[in-house]
Parts: structure tokens; C-alpha cells; sequence
């Protein structure tokens, strides 16, 4: 899988992040403080990740910041990304299975190495639901963002 990662620190967990992506056979991109001389600003990095994955360059996307919720905000603002700022393995199964998200946003502050572990098992176990209902909510989101951005395709639910 082809996965971009931001962060707008050069932190221990987000070098581990890389490397754990790296070690679990994923293609990664890196952006921010973790490509030397690129620009290391939360939004800025955040979007480049984002915008791969809106553009199909990357399958899913990691953003990081200090909270992560800069970097949650950030990539939510990119149509057709859906971002989620996890903070345990509960939420990043449900984020996945629930909401369909294709960004994973985490905080660099107080992800250890064994909880990042736990998110990204979570995140790469789960699949997007085929409930009805999960699928009608998901159809809402796409038109939403069909509505902010006038683009046909973004109302139609993930997969079709």
C-alpha cells in the first residue's frame, strides 16, 4: 500500500512511525520535518499527504502534529479526504470500519511506540462496513463534500 506521511516535528515516534509503515511492507512518502528541507509547518505538510491521497497518489495517509488535531483539521479541509484523529486502537478500528477514513491522524505527544502499534493494527485489520446504514452515512459525507466542492463524484458512497 502506498501510504503518505506527515509531521511537522522530527520526533521519535514519528520516525518509528515511518519505520513501522516501512517494516509492515508499506510504500511511504515523506513530508514535513521528515524530508529534509521540505516545508515542516502542521497545515502545509498535512495538506501534501492529504492531497495524495485525494489525487490517488497514496492509498491513505498519516498526518502527525503535537495533538494531532491541527493536523486532523488541516487534511479534513482536502475533498474527499476523511481524517481521523485516533488515539487508541478502538477508535482507529471504528474510524476505519464506521467512517471509512482514509487519514489517519495522530498526535505526537502522547503516542507511545506500543499504542502506535495497537492504531495501526486497528487501522489496517478493520474494513469499511456494509451496513446500510453505515454506507448511508458515509453516501451523506461524500455529498457533503460534493456540495463544498461542486464535484459529481464525491457524493457517491466509497467503492463505487
Amino acid at each position: 500500500m502506498r501510504i503518505s506521511v506527515s509531521s511537522d516535528m522530527d520526533e521519535p515516534v514519528a520516525r518509528q512511525l515511518v519505520g513501522e509503515l516501512r517494516r509492515r511492507g508499506h510504500e511511504v512518502r515523506t513530508y514535513g520535518a521528515l524530508q529534509p528541507g521540505a516545508d515542516p509547518q502542521w497545515a502545509v505538510c498535512t495538506e501534501a499527504a492529504a492531497r495524495d491521497v485525494a489525487a490517488g497518489r497514496a492509498d491513505q495517509a498519516v498526518v502527525c502534529c503535537w495533538t494531532g488535531t491541527g493536523a486532523s483539521i488541516a487534511a479534513n479541509k482536502v475533498p474527499g479526504v476523511r481524517a481521523a484523529l485516533c488515539t487508541d486502537a478502538y477508535t482507529a478500528d471504528g474510524a476505519r470500519r464506521w467512517n471509512d477514513a482514509n487519514v489517519l491522524a495522530l498526535g505526537l505527544r502522547l503516542t507511545s511506540e506500543p499504542v502506535l502499534k495497537e492504531i495501526l493494527d486497528a487501522w489496517f485489520t478493520a474494513t469499511p462496513s456494509e451496513d446500510p446504514e453505515d454506507r448511508g452515512n458515509m453516501a451523506h459525507v461524500g455529498r457533503l463534500d460534493a456540495d463544498r466542492t461542486g464535484s459529481p463524484r464525491a457524493g457517491r458512497p466509497p467503492g463505487s
